[in-house]
């Protein structure tokens, strides 16, 4: 099969500089899905969390490298055994390395899902984030008619309140961005709170009904002392004054708290990546793993957050704040770094 000679790809340095060039197109690995983007998505956190630092710190390297994790397009090759898929599907992709933000991408067929129709390429980009938000949503153990919050309304958390309310859990959103904070009253959690305006406890007390939360995710990176505290705080209280329910940290927050006693009696829960099988190279490029096993690896967690936007339960759209050309990429990015509370969603596109 022949292949574009070369790409557009958004680099990175590390001195904080972002840019659009052109590369050679490299040559896809067996088990791999050749795919020309549409649309690829921005993760403000895990992408760009650093990069201001880098900036007024004015050192690090020159030296660029291609970033992204989480695009969609249309299949133009396969290599090796990629039976699932055929040329002119329509897939979302995922992984470092592999889904970034270029025109083209080599990326292996199990972090791969087909788009339902009906479903956008702009928000199948998502896919990376959404999985993200299922999986810490389903290591929390939520379930129907509990109360939770999330902490951190970016696009993970955004995307948990909603998978969250299709479990059919009530949800509160905190943030202290009030963008962030109206978007996820429209589609997600309509009791969210700004929290450096207002307390949470009374929209806490209301959604659970004067009983505390069962459950949290905080759903930042940084510094998630705080947060944690306040969290803890509007737990469930038992008859013994302890604290009992589960807080699951999904955003690589970093946090000093004492524990036993100090805690009381709640599960604190880490929610790394999509599920199983990411990062894991034999299940990427290789066979699925089987499900009587593990019934949701990652690419069942992509397929399942697709499904749900194709049902119109998984609102991507309301979230996307910012389309630009890839070859615009440089100042969508600076917004998000610079002006984070003015922009959410950003998409890039690949066409003409």
């Amino acid at each position: 099969m022949s292949y574009p000679a070369t790409r557009k790809v958004v680099m990175l340095d590390g001195a904080g500089r972002i840019w659009t060039a052109e590369e050679e197109m490299p040559a896809p690995r067996d088990g791999q899905l050749v795919v020309e983007v549409v649309a690829s998505m921005v993760s403000p956190g895990t992408e760009l969390g650093g990069v201001r630092r880098r900036r007024e710190e004015g050192s690090g390297s020159a030296s660029g490298r291609p970033f992204g994790y989480t695009n969609a397009g249309v299949v133009i090759g396969t290599t090796g055994d990629c039976s699932d898929f055929h040329v002119g599907d329509r897939v979302g992709g995922m992984g470092g390395g592999y889904a970034l933000h270029a025109t083209h991408a080599c990326i292996p067929h199990n972090l791969c899902a087909k788009i339902p129709d009906g479903v956008p390429f702009e928000h199948a980009a998502s896919n990376h984030l959404a999985a993200t938000a299922l999986h810490a949503v389903r290591r929390g153990r939520f379930a129907l008619g509990e109360s939770i919050a999330v902490a951190g309304l970016g696009l993970v958390g955004q995307l948990a309140c909603q998978i969250a309310k299709i479990a059919g859990v009530y949800v509160v959103g905190l943030d202290r961005f009030p963008l962030r904070v109206e978007i996820a009253r429209r589609v997600g959690a309509p009791a969210s709170v700004n929290v450096a305006n207002d307390d949470p406890e009374e929209t806490v007390a209301r959604v659970s009904r004067g009983q505390g939360l069962d459950g949290a995710i905080i759903a930042f990176g940084g510094d998630g002392t705080e947060a944690f505290k306040q969290l803890r705080g509007l737990l469930k209280t038992t008859p013994d004054g302890h604290k009992m329910g589960r807080i699951v940290i999904v955003g690589g927050a970093s946090i000093q708290h004492g524990f036993a006693a100090g805690a009381g009696n709640i599960d604190v829960i880490s929610a790394a990546r999509t599920g199983p099988g990411y990062h894991d190279d034999a299940y990427e490029h290789g066979a699925d793993y089987p499900p009587v096993f593990v019934p949701w690896p990652t690419r069942r967690n992509l397929e399942l957050t697709l499904r749900f936007m194709a049902e119109g339960r998984l609102d991507v759209g309301s979230l996307i704040t910012d389309t630009v050309h890839i070859d615009d990429a440089s100042d969508a990015c600076d917004k998000l770094i610079e002006s984070p509370g003015d922009a959410l969603g950003v998409v890039f596109t690949m066409g003409a």
